[in-house]
Order: structure tokens, then C-alpha cells, then sequence
């Protein structure tokens, strides 16, 4: 057992921990991650109806179910994932206040909110289809235990394999509307899918020397900033195909995610220039969060019109 680690149990055992505040407990879940999320599931679902006979108002307890299902299952994923990485979070800045670390709740707790949220996410998405729910519990296993019990700590391709499960959202709410998986969905897949990467790595280069202390081989910690600039100019390179299987969509959103991208591909391209890495890290971490805001929101205004 580490030290950090250690002394987390100390604190447990010597009850030190307080009752857990809102706040607390929403950063206990990654209510962030959860939040943003719930916009890649609720575009699946609504172009599902689109693109199917089903009506969105006469199918609102479905729509419920997913919502709802979707948002516990990420909660459960992320409370576990809080529970494994006790030992290493203490050593992160931006993780060293969360309550399974400052002792606010035992990794017992942490442990039981986990796996109690993926159970009843799951049962409500069996609510709507089985594909969904099968697709929502491939995503956990993806992310809680090939991604953070296995792949995190060893592999510097750890972020890669993390968008296997990260990019599941739209799939399980088009899967809850229509099991039949086609072309659309499996686009917004591999958006999700390929926009982790170069996100990821801005975070990772911002956040290089706590990933280093903490031992998490991160690209920018094994690979330096230069081979990391590289990888993400790279991976934003291949969204540049992704609009023109999306014309089912309309002209508008074939337009806006070519801009999107380019612009993201520009300022990428910038970065081989810039002297300050973290400045243009950030701006490009800002710009990842704005493009999948932006994009996944405008697919429902132009399809809703």
C-alpha cells in the first residue's frame, strides 16, 4: 500500500472524515463529466426519432429512463474510478481535495455509491432496450477496469484506450430509441472517439508534472512536449473526414463541423510555432471543450427546424 493511500486509511480509521457536503459529493461523481455527457446522449436520442417513426413527446418516459439511467451509470463509473485512484489523487493538485481523499468519506462508501449508481443506471436503461443497457455496461467495464485498473498506470496509450468507453454517451441514447445501430450513430461515436485524445493531452501537458509525480505515464511525461503537439495536430486531422458521412444531417452541420474542425486543425498547427506550450495548451484545451459543445448542440437546433 502507498503512502497516500496509507494515510487515507489512517484518517478513515481514526474518524477524522466529516459528513460529506453537495458540493463534495457532486465532485465525488465528476458531476462535470456527467453534465456534458448528458448533451452527446440526448443528440443520440434525438436524431434517433428523427431518423425512426417513433414521436419524442409520445416516448418521454423513455427519454427519462435514458437521461436518467445514462447520468447514474457515469456517476457510478466515476465514483469508482475516485475509489481506485485514492492513492495517486492525494499527489494531483486538482484531485487532492476530493472527499475520498480528505477522508470526508471511506473508500467503503465510495465504493458502495459506485457500484450502487452502475446498478440502478443499468436497470433503468434495460428499461428503454437491452442494446442500450448492454452498450452502457461495456462502457463501465471499458473505463473502470480496462481503462483506470489496468491500462492508466502502465500504458502510454492509456488515453486512447479511455475513448474506447468515454465515447459511448451518443451510442446508448440512440440505442434506447433504436437498437438498429447504423451510420449516424457510429459517426458520432468516432467524433467522441477521436476528440479525446487531443483534449486529454492538452489537460495532460497543463497538468504534466502532477501526472509525472503521481507515475501515470501520460504522452506528455514519456513522450515530451514535442511528440505530444504531433500526436494531437494528428488525431484532430482525422475529424476532418467525419462531416461528409454526415450529410444526412444537412448541409448546416457538414459546413459547421468542417469550420470546427479547421479551426482546431489551425490553431493546432500554431502550436509548432508558439514558445509557450502551456498557453497554447490551454487554448487548445478550451477549444476541445467549446467544438463538442457547440457542434453536438447545433446537430439538435439544425434537425429540430
Amino acid at each position: 500500500m502507498s503512502n497516500s493511500r496509507a494515510m487515507s486509511e489512517v484518517k478513515e480509521t481514526m474518524g477524522v472524515k466529516q459528513t460529506m457536503t453537495w458540493k463534495e459529493f457532486m465532485a465525488l461523481i465528476k458531476i462535470g463529466i456527467v453534465n456534458s455527457n448528458l448533451i452527446t446522449i440526448f443528440t443520440g436520442m434525438w436524431l434517433a426519432f428523427q431518423f425512426t417513426d417513433k414521436h419524442f413527446l409520445q416516448s418521454l418516459d423513455t427519454v427519462l429512463y435514458t437521461l436518467l439511467g445514462t447520468a447514474f451509470i457515469l456517476a457510478g463509473a466515476s465514483s469508482l474510478n475516485n475509489y481506485i485512484d485514492r492513492d495517486i489523487d492525494p499527489i494531483m493538485e486538482r484531485t487532492k481535495n476530493r472527499p475520498s481523499v480528505t477522508g470526508k468519506i471511506s473508500g467503503r462508501k465510495v465504493l458502495a455509491i459506485g457500484l450502487s449508481f452502475v446498478t440502478i443506471g443499468t436497470i433503468l436503461l434495460f428499461l428503454t432496450t437491452a442494446v442500450a443497457a448492454i452498450i452502457g455496461i461495456i462502457g463501465v467495464f471499458s473505463y473502470v477496469v480496462v481503462y483506470s485498473m489496468w491500462s492508466k498506470r502502465i500504458h502510454v496509450s492509456n488515453t486512447v484506450v479511455g475513448s474506447i468507453g468515454g465515447a459511448m454517451p451518443p451510442l446508448i441514447g440512440w440505442a434506447a430509441i433504436e437498437p438498429n445501430l447504423g451510420m449516424i450513430p457510429w459517426m458520432l461515436y468516432l467524433i467522441m472517439f477521436i476528440w479525446q485524445p487531443p483534449h486529454f493531452y492538452a489537460l495532460a501537458m497543463r497538468r504534466v508534472e502532477e501526472y509525472r509525480a503521481a507515475g501515470i505515464p501520460m504522452l506528455p511525461v514519456v513522450k515530451g512536449f514535442a511528440v505530444t503537439k504531433r500526436h494531437i495536430v494528428a488525431w484532430v486531422a482525422c475529424l476532418l473526414p467525419i462531416p461528409f458521412f454526415l450529410l444526412q444531417l444537412g448541409t448546416p452541420i457538414v459546413i459547421l463541423m468542417t469550420i470546427l474542425n479547421l479551426g482546431w486543425l489551425i490553431l493546432g498547427i500554431r502550436g509548432f510555432k508558439m514558445k509557450d506550450d502551456i498557453k497554447w495548451a490551454t487554448m487548445m484545451f478550451i477549444y476541445s471543450l467549446n467544438y463538442l459543445t457547440i457542434l453536438f448542440v447545433a446537430i439538435v437546433i439544425v434537425t429540430a427546424i
